[in-house]
Parts: structure tokens; C-alpha cells; sequence
């Protein structure tokens, strides 16, 4: 690794800014690229969510050390933050540290990653190439060059489409502006569009699951607001956890809310759809599948997660697993349907092209089973490792497996 060049980040989220920390630590220069106007800028389209994991899984332990030195005091770590919070108490205080926020360049898009003078089909002399990153700034198209590449940008951005078949439904993207994709602030910013209004909720996780408590709250204020949800498959016992014995307790609850709901007659739920077709009528927007269709609704909220935007990388050699569309090596230990625990080394994240990293959520690819503690300790390890460490980039921080073995053995 060329030593004289900066290792870029991309993302300035919280396992971004993770990666910047431990960079620091290490003697590495990091170069952080977000594409929005503030540290965290995905995070502010759900900071009026609350967060399933308490603040003891949200905060890096170096990136703690270095806002201690400040006089920052940590929240407590078994009382569970909002987006928001997670913004104001941990993030924008991280990000305006001196140390970090020099190294932080905001409004800057990365629009591609190569190996300078190397397209992907050339192999001689590649891996002594730096890489080149194609950023757009406010000034215009601009290049920059890294000794290596942490990709932790996320997949937020990047919502799955309502179709059953890994597409957009047939009408979906000519519907664009009666669909919402993620969870919106139903209770305010956006009270307006859905109150008294009949609303379909699609997808069986948790992101579905916000949304409907949402709703559920703001039907008691505006009586004629109707909630529909439907998921694809036939039973709800998989879909709405472990309850009372789900190891992290927030997210047991949530679960037994919807099915409280459900059985109040709250949400009226449709199962074993398949939707591959939604069609503007008279009567409302009628979603089909397999020629059934379900009650005309006013509005549509898609939450059925989210995808890794791999265009960026297109010219790098990946080795990813053709499922889950995360990391080779890694896909086996997080497949969703094995729920079986993975480990975070680096050389479970490293691909043929060396010293490019996926990290964070982006590194699950399609998988939803992220924690942030996860994150935190990939990019310690992937740090180590660039920093030739590589007793520290192996050993584990086995409290952070515990913890996601039990995460996905309850769900």
C-alpha cells in the first residue's frame, strides 16, 4: 500500500466515520467522501424512527475514545435512540471533532472506482496501481487517488422494488409519485398525504413493521385513515419474531405491537402475494398478483429493504456471492435463510482486486440482519490489516459475535 496516498471512505455515516477513526489511530490519512450536505445524511430520511438496538451497540469504541478526549459523554448504553438522536448526541459531534472533520469532504459524490490506467480486463502491473476515484462536486467532475477503498455507503438509498420478481411491477415506476419507499414521517412532515387516506403497506420486515405502528397511531386521530399490509408469504410466526424471547428486547416488541394490531383489526393483511402489477383506476391505485386483485388504495409505502448500488465499483474485480450480493466469502455466514453466524475478518471482505473493502450494511448485501456494532468491527479489523497488523485485523471481538449470533438465532 502506497503509504503517501490517503485510504478513501466512502460514506460519512457512522461506520464511515468509524473507519476514519481507526484509520487516525493507525497513522493512515483517511479521505471521507459523502454525498450529501452532513455527516449521516441517509440517516436523517428515518431519524424519526427508534432504533432496536440500545446506544451499546450504536457507538464505536475508538471513535468513543476520541470524543472523550473532547468532553463528550456517552449516552447510556441500555437506552435505545432514534435516528435523530443517533445524529445530535453520537454522529454530528464525532464528525466536527478537528482530528475528523479535516479529512471529511461533504456534497461529494463518488461517481466511480478503477485502478488508475486499468480498466477491469487489464491485469499486468493492476495491483500496483493506486485507485482512482471519479467524484462530482459542486464545482464539477473531479479525480482523486487512494492507496485503498472502504466502501461503506450503504444501501439506504437503494430500496427494493415492490415486485415479486426482483423488478419493478409492471405500472410501478409510471406510479412514482403515489409510492413512497422506506419509512415516512407518516405522523408528521408527511401526516398530510396519508391521513384519511387508504394506505397499503408492502413488505414483511421491520422497515414495514415502523411503518405500520405509524399508521396504526395516526388511524386513531384520523379515523378514515385504512391500513392494508401485505407480505408474501403464508405465516407471520417467522415474520414477527422471537417476541418476549427476542434477544434484543426492542425489536421483540415491535414485533408483538403488529400482531396486537392485526388482532384489534388495526391492519387488515393480505399473505401469499406475489405483486406483479399495479395499475392507476378510478377508484385508486389497485395492486395484482397473479391476476388477483387486492382493495384500491390511495397510497403505497414500499418497505421491503433495501440493495447494495454496485455500478460504482464496476470497474474493480469483486468477488461477490450471486445471492446475497455481499462479499463472497462472507455470504454463507449471513445468508438470511440459514440464519447462521458469521465473523467479520477482513479476509471474509477482501476481493480480487486488493485493498478495496465493502463494509457496514452495504456489505450484507440483500441481507437484513446489520447491526452497526458489525460494522464497527469490520472496519477495525479491515484498518489493522492496512495497517499491517494483522494480529489485530484476525483476532475477534468475540462480545460483538455473541451478540450477532444471538440476533440472528431469534429471528
Amino acid at each position: 500500500m502506497d503509504s503517501t496516498l490517503p485510504v478513501a471512505i466512502i460514506g460519512a455515516g457512522p461506520v464511515g466515520l468509524a473507519a476514519a477513526c481507526h484509520a487516525i489511530a493507525r497513522g493512515l490519512t483517511p479521505l471521507i467522501f459523502e454525498a450529501g450536505p452532513n455527516a449521516g445524511a441517509s440517516i436523517e430520511k428515518w431519524a424519526h424512527v427508534r432504533m432496536f438496538s440500545p446506544w451499546g451497540f450504536n457507538i464505536d469504541k475508538q471513535a468513543a475514545k476520541l470524543l472523550s478526549a473532547h468532553g463528550w459523554v456517552a449516552p447510556a448504553e441500555d437506552t435505545y435512540p432514534s435516528g435523530r438522536e443517533l445524529l445530535d448526541q453520537y454522529l454530528y459531534p464525532l464528525a466536527a471533532l478537528p482530528t475528523l472533520n479535516r479529512h471529511l469532504c461533504l456534497n461529494i459524490e463518488v461517481l466511480a472506482v478503477t485502478r488508475l490506467g486499468q480498466d477491469v480486463m487489464k491485469t499486468k502491473s493492476r495491483a500496483a496501481a493506486p485507485f482512482l476515484l471519479r467524484v462530482r462536486t459542486p464545482e464539477g467532475e473531479k479525480d482523486a487517488l487512494a492507496s485503498a477503498v472502504i466502501d461503506a455507503s450503504g444501501t439506504f438509498r437503494s430500496p427494493n422494488w415492490m415486485g415479486a420478481h426482483g423488478i419493478p411491477a409492471l405500472g410501478e415506476k409510471e406510479l412514482a409519485d403515489r409510492i413512497a419507499y422506506g419509512i415516512p414521517e407518516v405522523l408528521s412532515s408527511e401526516r398530510q398525504r396519508y391521513a384519511n387516506r387508504r394506505v397499503m403497506v408492502v413488505g414483511g420486515g421491520h422497515l414495514a413493521f415502523n411503518v405500520l405502528q405509524d399508521l396504526a397511531r395516526l388511524a386513531l386521530q384520523e379515523p378514515r385513515t385504512k391500513v392494508f399490509w401485505v407480505i408474501r408469504g403464508a405465516s407471520l410466526d417467522r415474520i414477527l419474531g422471537g417476541g418476549a424471547n427476542d434477544m434484543l428486547e426492542e425489536r421483540g416488541k415491535l414485533g408483538q405491537t403488529v400482531r396486537q394490531l392485526l388482532n384489534d383489526g388495526g391492519i387488515e393483511l393480505f399473505t401469499n402475494i406475489a405483486i406483479d402489477r399495479v395499475t392507476a383506476t378510478d377508484n385508486g391505485i389497485v395492486v395484482e398478483a397473479g391476476g388477483q386483485a387486492l382493495p384500491a388504495v390511495d397510497e403505497v409505502v414500499v418497505a421491503t429493504g433495501c440493495r447494495p448500488k454496485l455500478e460504482l465499483l464496476a470497474e474493480l474485480r469483486l468477488a461477490l456471492d450471486s445471492a446475497t450480493q455481499s462479499p463472497i466469502h462472507l455470504a454463507p455466514l449471513i445468508d438470511p435463510n440459514e440464519h447462521s453466524c458469521g465473523t467479520v475478518r477482513p479476509n471474509e471482505l477482501v476481493h480480487p482486486d486488493e485493498g478495496v473493502f465493502i463494509v457496514g450494511m452495504k456489505s450484507y448485501g440483500r441481507a437484513p440482519t446489520f447491526l452497526l456494532i458489525t460494522g464497527y468491527e469490520q472496519v477495525r479489523s479491515v484498518v489493522a490489516a492496512l495497517a499491517g497488523d494483522w494480529d489485530a485485523a484476525k483476532r475477534l471481538n468475540w462480545s460483538c459475535q455473541r451478540w450477532a449470533c444471538a440476533v440472528r438465532s431469534s429471528m
